[in-house]
């Protein structure tokens, strides 16, 4: 059963190089599952999500992505916030050609260059319009958003919309709006998802985002740690290998066993090599588990990931998946 049973709108944000779009990538192949239909949105411009699946440049519009088991279908949407704003002023002031006119003269790009909070409000509230549209039967037509959100350090800004509006729309449109998203932002219908790395600087800044989004009042969700490592060693090894008491000579006889001994290179320097390898996986492990202990203590639910060595491809996403389905996040 999933931990966020009443969440639809699963935020996934990360300092940058954790692995946000993957994560955001393989949660919506997740929630897709048993024929839940799921759009993947992202808002920064990078084109990450059409890379990630091998795919032409995705267009302001949504196009089917994947399909999972059962039946369900990601769709993904790029949302760009000159498009979003000429879609705005065609929707609330029927300007048309008025608005196209505005695009070519640039008038659009210096309005969302010199109001940073209104772009934030045209990207965010492209999501909204997506989690609040109901079919002609009156359900949602998506059951699940998912949204590969600015990083850590930008995302409390990025979600707290009333607040980049306050200065610059007290009434009118843009602040109804802003309001609107900032309900659903607010709502146990949201869930803002944090990717990290076992390294210092992301679990850093994890603890960090956790700390604003929660004076901003909005609703923390799971932490995934991202390419967590497993090792081979038992655990008499690696306490041998971390005191420094293994040999690489101990190690000569299965090497040669293995028929190592007919490579170019000497089997004792293969030993030395592999033990040198060693050292530093295990000292690798011992950092990580301490900032495990770190993670655990921002006492939310958390989320392990594998690290995958062949590079991220849609098998690899849907394996992620499977993980984040078994762990209970999807």
């Amino acid at each position: 059963m999933s931990d966020w049973p009443r969440v639809r709108l699963h935020v996934v944000t990360g300092k940058g190089g954790t692995g946000k779009t993957t994560v955001a990538a393989a949660l919506a192949l997740g929630l897709a599952r048993g024929g839940r239909q799921v759009l993947l949105c992202e808002v920064e411009g990078r084109q990450g999500i059409a890379r990630l699946f091998d795919v032409e440049p995705l267009p302001y519009e949504e196009r089917l992505l994947a399909v999972a088991p059962g039946g369900g279908e990601v769709r993904a949407l790029a949302i760009d916030a000159e498009a979003a704003l000429l879609e705005y002023l065609d929707m609330y002031y029927r300007l048309g050609r008025a608005g196209r006119a505005l695009d070519r003269f640039g008038v659009i790009d210096f309005a969302t260059t010199i109001a940073p909070g209104v772009r934030d409000v045209l990207l965010s509230g492209k999501v909204f319009e997506a989690y609040r549209r109901r079919a002609r039967d009156g359900h949602p037509v998506y059951d699940h958003v998912v949204l590969d959100a600015p990083p850590t350090g930008r995302i409390p800004r990025f979600l707290n919309v009333n607040a980049e509006v306050a200065g610059i729309a007290k009434v009118g449109p843009i602040r109804k709006q802003a309001d609107s998203i900032m309900q659903v932002l607010q709502s146990r219908g949201t869930a803002v998802h944090l990717v990290t790395l076992l390294e210092d600087m992301p679990v850093q800044e994890t603890a960090d985002a956790i700390g604003e989004l929660t004076a901003a009042e909005l609703p923390v969700g799971g932490v995934v740690v991202n390419q967590a490592r497993s090792t081979p060693l038992t655990a008499t090894t690696r306490k041998a290998v971390a005191a420094g008491t293994m040999n690489a000579d101990e190690l000569v006889p299965a090497l040669e066993q293995a028929g190592l001994d007919r490579l170019d290179t000497s089997t004792s320097t293969v030993a030395q090599q592999l033990l040198s390898g060693a050292t530093d996986h295990v000292h690798r492990l011992d950092l990580e588990e301490r900032l495990m202990d770190e993670v655990d203590g921002l006492e939310r639910p958390v989320y392990r990931l594998p690290q995958l060595g062949e590079g991220i491809d849609l098998a690899a996403l849907y394996e992620l998946a499977d993980a984040l389905c078994e762990q209970g996040m999807a």
